[in-house]
């Protein structure tokens, strides 16, 4: 019983000093972002896959065991049945930005660390429990619009930052041989802050500017479904699907109207005036109802692929009983996994997982009579570490290439460059030593 309790706080140990070297890391880096369309709605919304599935387009509701090792599918809690070893898994991400407008470009580059989540048996091959913590969206941007007035330039400009996270924890539970339920509680939180001025360049002229600050705390479900088709020869089809239910989210918003001046120099000289002032206003957020329909054809510890197709009812999502103009969203993801052989002793690439994927999004904004769609191309590796009788450890690097909006009727387009790195560590924490 000593030495059981030894390895598990080894393990633990192992776990808590790469999560502090990960956030050490990480509080050097910018950790804004860049993206004038994070401005409508909750900001730019995260899927809940790790680096594994988002190399592979973001496939997540058909997608179970890929292979042998264990992968946490957050997105449809009811692959948490298949879990067969304590699994965790912490990452990093990174994001390279290029705006363009017009003749206009700016360049940009923010981190963070991105998720981490763990997942245990319960009841072997029936019975799986997980949790963990994973950005839900961001919100970053700072830009400005000029307009004339007379004879003197106008200026909006806009900031904002902040996001939201989602804290989770998941059952999942096989019924027979081919049925799988699942279902996350999960706690979103977070604060988005928006400022917005209207200036007009004169000297000690009166400017405008109001902050709005919404700090958000509450519970909102998402469960899933799975059903498998075992077609011999170790193949198999699995058919998904996953959802997010309708939730009030409590909010408390900071709203203040101020007027200010700023010098000859451009120096801003503080408020002079609040006109208005509301501060710990009670109101709720209302997230829409989501779904996400797929299906995975595989052969065990070889090959897989799959496709989804998700939509999203933004049109009803409301703050503080105010609908914020968005529209319905829809998508869809497809992609793949190769192996080649993952028993080959000689050869470590053979020993690789080799992904790739593709994801397209009408997303929830609309500007100038234009949908905003985004597009990526996604391509990573899963590279085998060092491994024991009981433990099993990978390294997943995931890139996403793609583009939002366009620079038709003077709107922004965003290209970037997406970097996902996740340790995944599988164990068997709970195996008693013997001795012979």
């Amino acid at each position: 019983m000593k030495s059981l309790l030894s390895n598990m706080y080894k393990k633990i140990n192992y776990i808590a000093a790469v999560l502090v070297l990960f956030t050490g890391i990480t509080a050097q880096a910018q950790v804004t972002l860049q993206s004038p369309y994070s401005r409508y709605g909750l900001g730019n919304v995260k899927e809940l896959v790790l680096p594994q599935l988002r190399a592979m387009g973001g496939i997540s509701a058909g997608v179970y065991k890929p292979n042998g090792y264990n992968n946490v599918n957050m997105q449809n809690p009811s692959s948490y049945a298949g879990i067969s070893m304590t699994t965790a898994d912490m990452g990093l991400s990174g994001t390279f930005t290029k705006l363009s407008k017009g003749d206009l470009s700016e360049k940009d580059f923010n981190g963070s660390l991105n998720h981490i989540v763990f997942a245990f048996p319960l009841i072997q091959g029936k019975t799986g429990l997980s949790f963990g913590l994973m950005p839900f969206t961001q919100v970053g941007y700072d830009y400005q619009t000029v307009s004339r007035v007379d004879t003197t330039n106008a200026i909006n400009r806009f900031t904002g930052q902040g996001g939201l996270s989602k804290a989770y924890l998941g059952i999942g539970q096989a019924i027979g041989d081919n049925f799988r339920i699942g279902a996350n509680v999960e706690y979103i939180f977070g604060d988005i802050e928006n400022s917005s001025s209207y200036e007009l360049q004169r000297v000690n002229a009166l400017y405008t500017r109001i902050q709005d600050k919404n700090s958000v705390g509450g519970v909102s479900f998402s469960y899933g479904a799975q059903y498998e088709i075992k077609l011999g020869g170790k193949k198999r089809i699995t058919l998904g699907y996953s959802g997010s239910a309708s939730s009030n989210i409590n909010s408390t918003q900071t709203y203040v109207a101020s007027q200010f001046v700023r010098t000859a120099t451009g120096e801003d000289t503080g408020v002079s005036d609040t006109t208005t002032f509301i501060d710990g206003g009670k109101s709720s957020l209302k997230l829409p109802l989501t779904h996400n329909f797929g299906f995975t054809v595989q052969k065990d510890n070889k090959w897989l692929i799959g496709a989804d197709y998700r939509m999203g009812g933004w049109k009803k999502l409301t703050i503080g009983g105010v609908n914020q103009g968005l529209q319905d969203s829809w998508g869809f993801s497809a992609g793949g996994q190769f192996t080649p052989d993952i028993t080959s002793i000689n050869n470590y690439f053979d020993r690789i997982d080799y992904r790739v994927g593709y994801t397209y999004d009408k997303t929830y904004i609309q500007r100038g009579g234009q949908d905003i769609k985004q597009q990526a191309v996604t391509f990573g590796l899963g590279l085998p570490l060092a491994s024991s009788r009981y433990s099993i450890y990978k390294m997943n690097f995931t890139t996403e290439i793609g583009k939002r909006g366009s620079l038709m009727n003077g709107l922004v387009k965003e290209n970037y460059i997406n970097f996902h790195l996740s340790f995944t560590l599988n164990d068997t924490w709970f195996i008693k030593n013997k001795l012979y």
